[in-house]
């Protein structure tokens, strides 16, 4: 039995990791994107109060003045952080509902609540110092030919300017980001019970054999997975607002609530959702074709055993 649970963990991490890859390594420029849409205005090379630019504007803004390199800065963090980081999450949301089906009713909305919300915890404490780098180097403005500072120098001038703790910010806007995990998996869940019912039915013209699932479930999946990801990002991304904020160097930002009322009194409201349409363009997607993915990696290795 002991083994069994070990292969189950592995065969999670494995596919937690392969499909995080592929997402992210597909939908990157939108990544960058998202990131300068989200900085402060100065940073961006916005005056003070000017409206922000739109998706398009800022796009053309950033391949004119650093070229069609820099929509990919920030991948090499992205690569090594983005396999371990799904590989944790998926095992650790495995393993939870495991322990919480024993605690409530399972299979139930408490259950998918508790362990996404406890994956997400243990993934963004470990992994927050890949996505500190992340962010630093998506945030450069290099000129055309200039040269931008790889993943280790960023690191190292991290390291050299805030000690430890300047790997750590950002992270409690992440722990405040959670509700968006939690929300995403609770109606995820619920669109996969009921596609796996509809396809148990005897009078379902695509019906299988129990257990079996062909590629039409995986379409399904993934448009199950995308809806998931639009309702969750539409309700929580002020966070990604607040947490590139505090990754900023040098900026005025200190912690959650003080960054949040600064935001709000200078800009206003509107400022918490700069940013969304790319993060929208890519997170379905993105979301997509990681749970899919998940689920087809699990369900090929489940067979190949």
């Amino acid at each position: 039995m002991a083994a069994q649970t070990t292969t189950d963990t592995l065969c999670h991490l494995l596919a937690g990791g392969c499909s995080g890859t592929v997402a992210a390594i597909a939908t990157s420029p939108l990544e960058v994107l998202k990131t300068r849409m989200q900085s402060s205005p100065g940073l961006s090379g916005r005056p003070g109060t000017v409206a922000p630019p739109g998706l398009l504007r800022a796009l053309r803004s950033i391949l004119e003045k650093e070229g069609p390199r820099s929509l990919f800065r920030g991948l090499g963090p992205i690569l090594v952080g983005v396999a371990p980081s799904r590989a944790i999450y998926f095992a650790a949301y495995s393993k939870s509902k495991e322990a919480f089906n024993g605690v409530f009713v399972p299979d139930s909305g408490a259950v998918h609540a508790s362990s996404a919300g406890l994956a997400a915890f243990v993934t963004n404490t470990l992994t927050n110092p890949v996505w500190m780098v992340k962010t630093r180097m998506q945030l450069e403005n290099n000129a055309r030919g200039e040269q931008a500072r790889n993943a280790l120098q960023c690191a190292r001038h991290v390291y050299r300017t805030e000690g430890v703790r300047g790997f750590y910010r950002g992270l409690t806007a992440s722990y405040a980001g959670i509700s968006e995990t939690v929300i995403c998996f609770l109606i995820y869940e619920k669109l996969k019970k009921r596609i796996i019912a509809a396809r148990r039915r005897v009078d379902s013209p695509t019906r299988l054999p129990e257990g079996d699932r062909g590629a039409w479930d995986f379409l399904k999946l993934m448009m199950a997975a995308a809806v998931s990801r639009g309702c969750a990002s539409c309700v929580g991304y002020p966070h990604e607002v607040v947490r590139t904020r505090l990754r900023e160097e040098g900026s005025k930002y200190r912690h959650l609530f003080q960054t949040a009322r600064l935001i709000m009194a200078e800009e206003g409201l509107a400022a918490f959702y700069r940013g969304l349409l790319p993060q929208l363009v890519r997170q379905i997607p993105n979301t997509a074709i990681v749970l899919s993915s998940y689920e087809l990696i699990v369900y090929l290795l489940g067979k190949s055993k």
